[in-house]
């Protein structure tokens, strides 16, 4: 059977200048990304006073095998130079109840460093990254590779250990947290 495939001409490319678009701003993929709703993480790197970290919704499982995670985080960021050093880090999914995690380590208020960790309970498992108390889950990771395109660290993390509790996601969408409502 030969099946023949018509250009769209919502996929067929010019090669006179003019009829390409301009190039996409910035601000324009911010914009057209708040359209997905996504599930809340804080990543966590270091330990002591040089701990710190970042609310994401860039974090996801890269395989199940083997148990390897992936987070996308900003060269420019904090958060990058100890994920660096210390080749670890743990992917805390948010529990509704716990939005003001994560506004903590979007750094609302001016919070840095250590300080994004008040008024919350952590603990650590295998990596040394530290794991909050009631998040959904928690997978600790040890850095496998890092990839850096553009302005971003792309963070393969071999999975090293898990915790998971009950409880409904802290959401984020067009700027703005939410909750599930089924």
């Amino acid at each position: 059977m030969n099946i023949a495939l018509a250009a769209s001409p919502a996929f067929t490319t010019s090669s006179h200048a003019a009829d390409r678009p301009s190039p996409v701003t910035a601000n324009e993929l911010k914009s057209a990304m708040r359209n997905l709703s996504g599930g809340v993480s804080i990543i966590t790197a270091g330990v002591g006073d040089e701990r710190t970290g970042a609310t994401v919704t860039s974090a996801t499982a890269l395989s199940v095998d083997p148990p390897t995670m992936i987070v996308n985080i900003n060269r420019t960021s904090s958060t990058w130079p100890v994920i660096e050093r210390y080749r670890h880090f743990c992917v805390n999914i948010l529990a509704s109840e716990q939005q003001h995690v994560a506004e903590r380590f979007a750094g609302f208020g001016g919070l840095k460093g250590s300080a994004r960790y008040d008024g919350a309970h952590w603990r650590t498992l295998v990596s040394g990254a530290s794991v909050l108390h009631g998040a959904l889950a928690a997978i600790d990771c040890e850095v496998e590779e890092v990839i850096e395109r553009h302005s971003h660290a792309i963070i393969l993390g071999r999975v090293l250990a898990i915790t998971s509790a009950a409880g409904e996601p802290v959401l984020y969408h067009g700027g703005r947290y939410g909750s599930f409502q089924p």
